[in-house]
């Protein structure tokens, strides 16, 4: 993978998470992830809209919504969630 190719965590911070179908569930406010091997694990949602805030999604100890991350499917000006591996 080129050098410029690479997506580093800080560059996702404050992009707009939405779904396939375009529904928008927040803004990514932090990731999580295994110390050990770098593998990230969860996208930490702020500002999470209230169609978000209905699903029975996992939250952290700071009552945050959480994403796992392998449900992305895209990230570019957004990131691109799939609702499916979610819910």
């Amino acid at each position: 993978m080129a050098e410029e190719e690479k997506n580093y965590s800080k560059q996702l911070l404050g992009k707009t998470v939405v779904t396939k179908s375009g529904k928008r569930f927040g803004e990514v406010g932090n990731i999580s992830f295994e110390v050990r091997t770098g593998e990230l694990m969860q996208i930490v949602l702020k500002n999470a809209t209230t169609y978000t805030e209905a699903l029975d999604l996992e939250r952290d100890s700071n009552n945050s919504l959480l994403i796992p991350y392998s449900s992305v499917i895209a990230i570019g000006d957004f990131v691109v969630v799939s609702e499916e591996d979610i819910i």
